[in-house]
C-alpha cells in the first residue's frame, strides 16, 4: 500500500534496528519512542493517537520482562506490532447482512472520496460471494455521477436503477427499493450525493433517503489521503446520521496515509473495507494484523496467497508447473503464466506483501510495470502452433512478431532465448533428480530474465 510506504519504510527501520539486540537499555527505549512519534506525526497521524500509542508501547516496553528477556529487540517489536493492531481495531469487522434477507448499504462522503467507483467495487465484491446486488444513485446534483455508476454496473454485469433526470433523491431510493425486491436482490448499495464540504442541506437529504431504505450499515467512504482531516469528516457525519464504519479508499496512492492509523481510534468505528487499487477488483476486507504487520516491514503472506487464490487459475497453473517439471514447457505455457500473474496486480504491491523486508529490497531494483506486458503482447503476436512449437520460430516470423505486438526483433530473441534457457536450466536438474529446486527461475521471477525486475 503505497500511502503507508513512507511510514512502512521508517517503523520498520526502527523496529529491526531493535530486533537483533541482545540487550536493550532504558535509553534505547527513550530513542525508539521518539523516533516512532516521529515518524508517526510525519505521517499525519492524529497527535491524540501518536500519544495514546506511543504511551502504550512505552508503558509495556518499560516492563522488567522486556528488558530481563534473552531476546529483548523481540519482545520490542511484538509490542509495537500489539500497540499498531490495537490503534487499527483488535478484530476484523465484515459488513452486516440483514436477517430480513433484503440487505441496504448506505454510502456517504465528501466529494471526490471515489463513493462511486467503491459502490462498483462492492458490488462486485459481494456478487463473488453468491450475492445478488443491485446499484442505485440517488444523486440529483451531479447527473453524471448517476451515469458514471450505470456505466460500471454494466462491465461488472450488475443491475443498476438511476434517474438521472429525476431532482427528487428519496423518490429515486423509494423506486430503487422497489426495483430491488421486484428482481429479487438481497443487497441495495445506495451511492449518495457528496459535497466539498459538509453542510446542513447535505445531512438533510441523507437522513431523508435513510428514512426511506432503512440502511442495514452506514458506511462512510474515506479518502486516506487526507489525514487528520479524516478525523473531522467522520466524526461530523457520526454525530449527524450515525456510521457503522469506514470504506478506505486511495490505499495505492502517495501520501502520509495517517488517516488509516486514527480514525478506528478517534471514533471507535471499524473500517470495514479497503481499496487498495483502481480496477473494480482492488477491494478486499480489512484486516487489522496484517496491516500492522506490514507497516512494520513483516509482509503479509495471507493477502498475497488470498489474492492468488482469487485471481489465478490453479488447474491452469498446475497444469503449466507439471509440464515444467516434465520438460514439456511451450511458449503456451509461458503466456498462461504469465497472464496468471498479471491478473494479481501491480508487481510493487505484490512485493510489498513479501517479509522480512524483502519486499522493499527488491522494489528498489526498479521494478518495470510495462516489461511483462511487452512480454505477453509479443507472445500473443505469436500463432498457437508457433508458441507449442518454437523451432518453427525463424528469422520472418520473428520480424512478423516483432510489427505485430509494436515491440523489437531483438526483444523477440531475448525472450525466446529466456525460454531455451529456462529449458536446458530444467533437463539438468531433472537428470539429477533435483526436481524441486528449479522453480525459483521461473519465467518472469528470475535475476537476468528480463521481466519486470
Amino acid at each position: 500500500m503505497a500511502v503507508l510506504d513512507g511510514l512502512t519504510e521508517k517503523l520498520s527501520a526502527i523496529v529491526g534496528r531493535m530486533r537483533g539486540k541482545t540487550r536493550i537499555s532504558e535509553q534505547d527505549l527513550k530513542n525508539m519512542m521518539r523516533e516512532i512519534r516521529l515518524a508517526l506525526l510525519e505521517a499525519d497521524v492524529h497527535y491524540q493517537v501518536v500519544k495514546d500509542l506511543i504511551e502504550e508501547i512505552s508503558e509495556k516496553a518499560n516492563g522488567q520482562d522486556v528488558l530481563a528477556s534473552l531476546t529483548p529487540g523481540q519482545q520490542i517489536v511484538k509490542i509495537v506490532h500489539s500497540a499498531l493492531v490495537d490503534i487499527l481495531g483488535n478484530e476484523i469487522s465484515r459488513l452486516a447482512v440483514s436477517p430480513t434477507g433484503f440487505t441496504v448499504f448506505m454510502l456517504y462522503g465528501l466529494q471526490g472520496a471515489g463513493k462511486t467507483t467503491t459502490a462498483a467495487k462492492m458490488a462486485l465484491m459481494l456478487k463473488k460471494k453468491g450475492k445478488k446486488p443491485l446499484l442505485t444513485s440517488v444523486d440529483v446534483h451531479r447527473p453524471a455521477a448517476a451515469r458514471q455508476l450505470d456505466i460500471l454496473a454494466h462491465q461488472i454485469d450488475v443491475p443498476c436503477f438511476i434517474q438521472p433526470e429525476q431532482p427528487d433523491a428519496v423518490e429515486i431510493a423509494e423506486k430503487a427499493v422497489a426495483r430491488a425486491r421486484y428482481l429479487m436482490c438481497d443487497t441495495l448499495i445506495v451511492d449518495t450525493a457528496g459535497r466539498m464540504s459538509i453542510d446542513k442541506a447535505m445531512m438533510q437529504e441523507l437522513k431523508a433517503i435513510a428514512q426511506v431504505v432503512k440502511p442495514t450499515e452506514k458506511l462512510l467512504i474515506v479518502d486516506a489521503m487526507i489525514g487528520q482531516e479524516a478525523v473531522g469528516v467522520a466524526t461530523s457525519f457520526e454525530q449527524d446520521i450515525g456510521l457503522d464504519g469506514f470504506i478506505m479508499t486511495k490505499l495505492d496512492g502517495d501520501a502520509r496515509g495517517g488517516a488509516a492509523l486514527s480514525i478506528r481510534r478517534m471514533t471507535g468505528k471499524p473500517i470495514k473495507l479497503v481499496c487498495v487499487g483502481e480496477k473494480v477488483e482492488d477491494i478486499e476486507e480489512f484486516h487489522p494484523d496484517r496491516l500492522a504487520s506490514r507497516i512494520l516491514g513483516m509482509g503479509d503472506v495471507m493477502s498475497l496467497i488470498e489474492k492468488a487464490t482469487s485471481t489465478m487459475d490453479e488447474q491452469q497453473t498446475r497444469k503449466s508447473a507439471e509440464r515444467l517439471m516434465n520438460n514439456q514447457f511451450t511458449l503456451e505455457d509461458m503466456l498462461t503464466q504469465l497472464t496468471e500473474v498479471r491478473k494479481m496486480g501491480s508487481m510493487q504491491d505484490l512485493l510489498g506483501m513479501l517479509p522480512g523486508g524483502l519486499g522493499r529490497q527488491m522494489a528498489g531494483a526498479q521494478i518495470d510495470e510495462k516489461a511483462m506486458d511487452y512480454q505477453v503482447a509479443i507472445l500473443r503476436s505469436m500463432t498457437r502452433r508457433e508458441r507449442n512449437n518454437p523451432t518453427l520460430l525463424n528469422a520472418s516470423r520473428r520480424k512478423r512478431i516483432a510489427a505485430g505486438s509494436g515491440t523489437t526483433v531483438q526483444d523477440v530473441n531475448r525472450l525466446v532465448r529466456q525460454y531455451e534457457e529456462t529449458q536446458k536450466m530444467m533437463k539438468q536438474f531433472t537428470k539429477k533428480g533435483k526436481k524441486g529446486r528449479g522453480m525459483g527461475r521461473m519465467p518472469g521471477f528470475g535475476s537476468g530474465s528480463g521481466f519486470p525486475f
